[in-house]
């Protein structure tokens, strides 16, 4: 068993890597030479600034534990393409390491729990003379560029590795491909991380009061999260806006840390999610704090909503997300003009890209080990574009199966990009500026479900939610039950 924290958590079985394993195996067998060995360095535990405080719960480099599925920190992993042999290296730690982190392990526990073909505590040459010992040609390193934030994760390092020829292009395609398609026994843990995300949100939303502190939900996320389902860690830092700030797309930071007092019948939009056993889960939930939508409040949402679930049941295999993208957009412009926010040819104001004054952000992206999880523009995704809101795609691609990707529209009023729009001739005729000052302040919805693209029919992974208006006002009617 590589990973259960006991009770109704989930049991991960390290089988699941060694399935990964064989896939990468598969791949690489037909495409790298003759003597090619992987090496692949986990991450390392770090402390805060210049302290001996550590900075965070350690948790492990995603294509490492994709590979060997190890919680522990300052490993290295190989892999003999010709042989498949699988070798984990742990460190080799000082015996005083027992006495202020605990037991020491053996190797034979390690052998045991990640079920690899060795193990071995690496010291100074360890690594080296393994890889002299499969008479190693070529070793597959990893450099691996991240299309989102544009960080580099650099190739392995360890002592001998220049008395070996090394590559760095081959494997980075390859594992990150392979990442894209999940398979039966990871989509069986994001199931769990996505059920979690569901029980922790409606938990909030049976608590959420007027005079409560964002911080307030946000811990009472991360409580339910943690105390019912194991999740140690959350996939990414809390966005808990309410009113005004449900406005700003990535609020919950160290500018805006959760901080706002709620109010009564402000819009509460809830991005957060936790991840299990390093998968995540990312669910945005929004309603009101009384559990009662104003009208303003039901178009939007209303509008959103329609949007999520026109691309759910569009989204299917051969359909490229670009144009999914556009039809949220379509969605939500064709209900704002209804609604006299807007007025004018919807097909017009997408071109001119009116639909990014609401709809900022991208409508959505692959999930896995990652929250924006790798593999984003692979494979036949066209290049990113420089336009509004298509710039901020965050993936491209055609969909097939298996892949993992988040559905979340949004609209929200930012008087930054509408202020921009009205001074703009080109796109201030779309505008009826005395029904959008009714709508100023009122902040934003996303409504974001975690969801496996099938042929035979789309998984919403994040359905025990309740979504429509009136499961949202059903739902929280019943905290008066509990008062």
């Amino acid at each position: 068993m590589s990973f259960h924290l006991g009770g109704s958590t989930l049991k991960v079985s390290a089988k699941l890597f060694g399935e990964n394993r064989s896939r990468l195996l598969k791949e690489l067998k037909q495409k790298a030479p003759k003597g090619s060995v992987v090496v692949l360095e986990g991450g390392k535990d770090k402390m805060r600034y210049n302290t001996d405080a550590e900075d965070l719960p350690f948790r492990q480099e995603s294509y490492f534990f994709w590979t060997f599925g190890v919680h522990e920190d300052d490993c290295y992993g190989i892999i003999d393409v010709d042989s498949g042999k699988s070798i984990l290296f742990p460190p080799k730690l000082h015996p005083d390491w027992a006495i202020w982190q605990g037991k020491i392990e053996p190797e034979s526990w390690f052998l045991k729990k990640y079920e690899v073909d060795e193990v071995h505590f690496h010291e100074k040459h360890t690594i080296r003379d393994t890889l002299r010992s499969l008479n190693a040609q070529q070793l597959l390193l990893l450099r691996a560029e991240n299309t989102d934030s544009d960080n580099v994760l650099e190739p392995a390092e360890f002592e001998g590795k220049n008395e070996f020829n090394v590559d760095v292009k081959l494997l980075y395609p390859i594992i990150a491909e392979l990442r894209v398609f999940k398979t039966n026994l990871e989509l069986e843990v994001m199931r769990y991380a996505a059920r979690i995300a569901c029980d922790a949100h409606k938990m909030v939303m049976r608590q959420v009061k007027s005079g409560y502190y964002e911080y307030q939900m946000e811990s009472l996320f991360r409580h339910t999260s943690y105390f019912h389902g194991g999740c140690r860690h959350l996939a990414y830092t809390c966005i808990a806006p309410s009113g005004e700030n449900a406005a700003i797309l990535h609020y919950g930071h160290h500018n805006a840390p959760n901080s706002k007092k709620i109010l009564d019948g402000d819009i509460c939009n809830f991005d957060m999610g936790p991840e299990y056993n390093c998968y995540a889960s990312d669910v945005t939930c929004a309603f009101p704090s009384n559990g009662k939508f104003t009208e303003k409040q039901k178009i939007i949402y209303n509008a959103v909503y329609k949007a999520n679930q026109a691309v759910f049941k569009a989204a299917k295999p051969g359909v490229r997300w670009t144009d999914m993208h556009l039809l949220a957009e379509r969605v939500i412009l064709t209900d704002l003009k209804a609604a006299g926010i807007l007025k004018g040819d919807v097909e017009e104001m997408l071109e001119k890209r009116v639909g990014a004054v609401f709809m900022p952000h991208g409508l959505g992206h692959f999930i896995g080990l990652d929250m924006h999880d790798v593999g984003g523009y692979l494979g036949d995704a066209l290049p990113r574009s420089n336009l509004s809101g298509l710039k901020s795609l965050r993936t491209t691609r055609t969909l097939k199966e298996r892949m993992v990707i988040t559905i979340e529209p949004g609209c929200y009023f930012m008087d930054t990009l509408l202020d921009k729009a009205l001074a703009d001739p080109e796109l201030a005729g779309f505008f009826n500026n005395d029904v959008l000052k009714g709508y100023r302040g009122l902040g934003g919805v996303r409504i974001e479900d975690d969801v496996v693209i099938w042929e035979k029919g789309n998984e919403n992974m994040s359905a025990d939610v309740p979504r429509t208006v009136e499961q949202i006002e059903a739902f929280m009617a019943k905290r008066e039950d509990h008062d």
